[in-house]
């Protein structure tokens, strides 16, 4: 069985080493300073702008994230960039 992760493969000693993590108990402080949610990419709070893609256009982006490591709003992100510095 082939297992991903936002398109990276996870290894059998990978899950290992979760399950075991998982069935030695997690400390729930710990977890909690973890989950007070996502750094800031700037002093002031991000907008979530909903874009509407077509099936070609989104595979278009995620074939250029994964060629260039990147996640897929890190890739709409520089193709923003990008564009908008063009003069």
């Amino acid at each position: 069985m082939e297992r991903k992760i936002q398109g990276k493969e996870i290894s059998e000693s990978q899950v290992d080493e979760w399950v075991a993590a998982a069935e030695a108990g997690y400390e729930v402080e710990e977890l909690r300073k973890r989950a007070v949610g996502r750094p800031a990419r700037s002093k002031e709070a991000s907008q979530v702008v909903p874009v509407r893609l077509t099936k070609e256009e989104l595979d278009a982006v995620m074939e250029r994230a994964h060629r260039e490591n990147l996640n897929r709003s890190e890739a709409i992100r520089e193709a923003l960039r990008a564009w908008s510095s063009a003069a």
